[in-house]
């Protein structure tokens, strides 16, 4: 691959990841705020996530710029362990989000509904979207290391 292609795909991954780490942050952000709401008002903030599923569309550019970062710098060892380290680190967020998040999404039909255990789910969903920002945040961190000792190679 040439040094043009892998800096467009090194250039999609960061700007994919940051802006996929804004919203992770924003989710962890806000949990300290959150956390200790009455039911009814939980419920009530809960809804200024509409429409927030679009960002699978960004993840799903994240992942696909990632594995090309991890195969155009693929005989460069620091670019390449720094790649596969992203790459963990999204699946990982993407697997906390498909095995608590997601369930808890389902489980109040996207937070219209208010069943028995809503803290417990609530728990569930703020804490699993705490740590997959934490993942971005490392997957973020991968890259950027990745794309300084690819630099260095100039």
């Amino acid at each position: 691959m040439s040094r043009r292609a892998c800096d467009a795909a090194f250039f999609v991954a960061l700007l994919a990841t940051a802006l996929a780490l804004g919203a992770a942050l924003a989710h962890a952000l806000e949990l300290p705020n959150k956390i200790g709401l009455g039911k009814d008002e939980y419920f009530i903030v809960q809804q200024i996530y509409r429409g927030w599923s679009w960002l699978g569309v960004l993840l799903l550019v994240e992942l696909v710029s990632i594995a090309t970062v991890i195969v155009a710098g693929w005989r460069t060892p620091s670019v390449r362990a720094s790649a596969i380290a992203a790459l963990v680190c999204l699946i990982g967020a993407q697997a906390l989000f498909w095995t608590f998040t997601y369930p808890a999404n389902a489980a109040t039909n996207n937070w219209t509904i208010q069943p028995d255990n809503w803290q417990a789910l609530r728990l569930q969903w703020e804490y699993s979207h705490a740590t997959g920002a934490a993942l971005q945040i490392a997957a973020m961190a991968s890259l950027i290391r990745g794309a300084l000792a690819r630099s260095g190679d100039r």
